[in-house]
């Protein structure tokens, strides 16, 4: 990871294979329809209010902080995305799905439907009309990933997987996902994990969890402390 000259305006990004392919033809079919702000790089406590060349000064610090360059990993950028509310709004919307981490055996299944707390007011949780953006980081640890009501079409979606842990996004109300069946990631391990992250379509709330699949145990609990453990379906 480096950082960008801040003395000029520069766009720094990273495409895809096919990107690049569609940014090589030149005739028009590279075309940016989406994208989103973030301010990972930012200190709002260097503000100074009381600057001594005037409370136009204030932000002085912070706009001459340098940027950190594009990186393709969700983990590490963009983790803070911009977001815009209704005026009027005093709370910040959070996700919600009553567990800290899901443990898949192999071929579990688990299910789960998030909800928003702090939306439109209500602080025990709402559905987001438009419901939610499901990331697994690396797709080869389940053999099944799907959202369910009020889908959009996949983010990403790369098969067959290779031994290069791959991401993938689907959407919709609820999620569904099922542990490989088969062993031949595990090596050694007896245990893999990923994460989830869950995005609220509507507020932009963000939600991280780890994912891990068991080599031989069949339990779904509701903390990542010593909770009783469950039989996984």
């Amino acid at each position: 990871m480096g950082y960008l000259d801040s003395s000029t305006i520069t766009v720094d990004a990273i495409l895809t294979k096919k990107g690049r392919e569609l940014l090589a033809r030149n005739d028009g079919s590279f075309k940016v329809t989406q994208f989103a702000l973030g301010d990972d790089e930012i200190d709002y406590t260097m503000f100074n209010e009381n600057h001594p060349n005037g409370s136009q000064y204030a932000g002085e610090a912070i706009e001459n902080m340098s940027l950190i360059e594009a990186i393709p990993d969700g983990n590490h950028i963009m983790r803070h995305k911009l977001i815009t509310l209704d005026r009027g709004t005093s709370v910040i919307p959070f996700i919600d799905v009553g567990i800290n981490i899901i443990k898949l055996a192999i071929g579990g299944t688990y299910a789960l439907t998030p909800k928003t707390l702090n939306y439109n007011g209500v602080t025990t949780g709402l559905a987001e009309p438009n419901g939610y953006n499901y990331t697994i980081a690396d797709r080869r640890l389940v053999s099944r990933f799907t959202g369910t009501g009020n889908q959009q079409p996949k983010a990403r979606m790369a098969q067959p997987y290779s031994t290069t842990a791959v991401g993938e996004s689907v959407s919709g109300n609820s999620l569904s996902v099922t542990g490989i069946s088969a062993t031949s990631l595990f090596g050694s391990n007896t245990k893999l994990l990923t994460t989830l992250t869950i995005e609220g379509r509507n507020t932009g709330a963000r939600l991280t969890i780890p994912l891990e699949v068991s080599k031989t145990v069949a339990i779904t609990t509701a903390a990542a402390s010593d909770a009783t453990p469950s039989e996984s379906i």
